[in-house]
């Protein structure tokens, strides 16, 4: 089996927090990735990046795809981490790509669309994702797509904790959305503290990015 790095760009109104990101140019939207939440509560945490955050969340306050909001810390003037609540109006493209075993590693919005970096453990596993944006009307393309070896048979720069991390985290369901597990009891599987999993799983993912999606001479130091 190859395993798959997929650059997705999908546009719709309705797909989640556009309307914000709309109304505040300078906002910046990525998913929080090491939040160890709990899966059942609905809450989807985000690390926004803005020159205003009073014109963001006058936005979130007129995105039908937002229900409550809350800013949870604010990391500097122009940086703070959101937890949100999706309405039954927000297109959602995480759960699909769950389902497919895939995981979103990075998002962004480019103005008007997302551009999504996945991985999926075949290049099948995407199909479900062009069945759902056919279903709901999502305008979907394909930028770019890598194969390599499958991550348990290859190191792609990986450390033996860092494939051991990632492998538990995927099976366990901690890349579910919502999650299955938290980050703690990940941890716990892997015997080791919460900050040390958190860790191996971000530098885990930052180098399956780089093996796949830099080239050899820009890659940036680990």
């Amino acid at each position: 089996m190859t395993d798959i790095k997929a650059v997705v760009r999908v546009e719709h109104p309705d797909i989640v927090l556009t309307e914000t990101v709309t109304h505040d140019r300078s906002s910046k939207v990525t998913s929080v990735s090491e939040a160890g939440t709990d899966p059942t509560s609905g809450r989807f945490f985000y690390h926004i990046e803005s020159s205003d955050f009073c014109r963001f969340e006058d936005g979130l306050r007129h995105d039908s795809t937002i229900g409550e909001f809350e800013r949870v810390i604010e990391t500097r003037d122009d940086e703070a981490i959101y937890s949100f609540e999706y309405t039954d109006d927000a297109k959602v493209l995480s759960p699909v790509i769950s389902a497919a075993n895939g995981v979103i590693l990075d998002m962004e919005n480019d103005g008007r669309a997302w551009v999504l970096t996945v991985w999926m453990p075949d290049r099948s596993d995407l199909v479900p994702l062009w069945e759902y944006a056919q279903q709901h009307d999502v305008d979907i393309d394909l930028l770019r797509v890598n194969e390599y070896a499958s991550l348990g048979t290859t190191d792609a720069g990986l450390t033996d904790s860092q494939r051991e991390a990632l492998l538990v985290a995927l099976e366990t369901g901690y890349f579910e959305e919502p999650r299955d597990v938290t980050l703690g009891e990940v941890a716990a599987d892997l015997d080791i503290s919460q900050p040390a999993a958190s860790g191996l799983l971000r530098r885990g993912i930052k180098r399956l990015v780089i093996s796949s999606l830099v080239d050899d001479g820009d890659s940036p130091s680990a």
